[in-house]
């Protein structure tokens, strides 16, 4: 593992020239564009793309796939995934159909969560990939920041309602069946790096099932209150991993994204390993 700048500088950049690239959507770290130049990182997993589009990188969307059937797009935390009531903001769907001429919605992230996101680009598709999101058949894993003490493994089995009974979704009866399973990847000073895996995909499940055990999700304000703002700056959660089969040509598809990077700084700032890989972590 090396410093990413370091490595730059090793291509022949200088580190005005590394900075620019990076700023600008140039440089990519397992095919996402990274500006943090003092991320650890496998030097053969780094590219650096001048045709490459110029983005701000962090506030800007990025396809990482498509074909004529659907799109793998790297969301950036504060963006939309959809057109929301009473909101005239961008949103992931949008960009796409600016993009490749049409969206159809299959899931959806989070406003505040960061990483892969799925479209549909035509009608037929989004019908099979919904349907294969119904049958379990779609792998999607999360990374979230909680506080110190979470146990190794876990698997927490709820069934989620609208209202709990103070106004937020959360386990209740007679609500729809959620799994979630957890694994701690990595301790540091007064955390935890958490992922966690989901059977089922109801909203907010993974944000739900932490805070009501006791590990709100850094940054969440809605399930862990003020104090959880104490720690981030933003809901500390990022989507990592998405593994399905292609709807049409039935080909294995899997994506993977390294941390964002201002999670991954946050990682650092609280005295994560800096050669902390999720390949060997999780």
């Amino acid at each position: 593992m090396v410093q990413l700048l370091e490595h730059l500088r090793t291509l022949g950049l200088s580190s005005r020239e590394a900075r620019d690239a990076m700023n600008t959507g140039k440089v990519l770290y397992q095919g996402v564009p990274t500006a943090d130049g003092g991320r650890r990182v496998d030097a053969a997993a780094v590219r650096v793309d001048p045709r490459a589009p110029r983005i701000q990188v962090g506030r800007d969307p990025v396809s990482l796939f498509h074909d004529p059937h659907l799109a793998v797009i790297w969301k950036p935390s504060g963006l939309l995934s959809v057109a929301a009531p009473g909101r005239r903001d961008s949103h992931v769907l949008a960009a796409v159909a600016r993009w490749f001429g049409s969206s159809y919605p299959v899931h959806r992230l989070d406003e505040e969560t960061s990483g892969l996101m799925m479209v549909a680009l035509t009608e037929k598709c989004q019908t099979a990939l919904k349907a294969a999101f119904e049958a379990h058949e779609v792998q999607r894993q999360y990374l979230a920041m909680v506080r110190a003490g979470f146990p190794m493994e876990k698997t927490v089995s709820t069934t989620l309602v609208r209202d709990r009974g103070d106004g937020k979704r959360g386990s209740g009866p007679d609500g729809k069946p959620a799994t979630t399973h957890f694994r701690r990847l990595e301790e540091w000073r007064g955390g935890t790096l958490v992922r966690a895996t989901l059977e089922t995909g109801r909203t907010h499940q993974v944000r739900i099932h932490l805070s009501e055990g006791g590990f709100p999700i850094w940054g969440d304000e809605l399930y862990g209150g003020r104090q959880a703002m104490r720690y981030a700056p933003r809901l500390a959660l990022h989507a990592f991993r998405l593994a399905f089969r292609h709807p049409v040509t039935g080909k294995p598809m899997a994506f993977a994204s390294p941390l964002a990077d201002d999670l991954e700084r946050l990682r650092r700032d609280r005295g994560g390993h800096p050669d902390f890989s999720l390949d060997n972590g999780g």
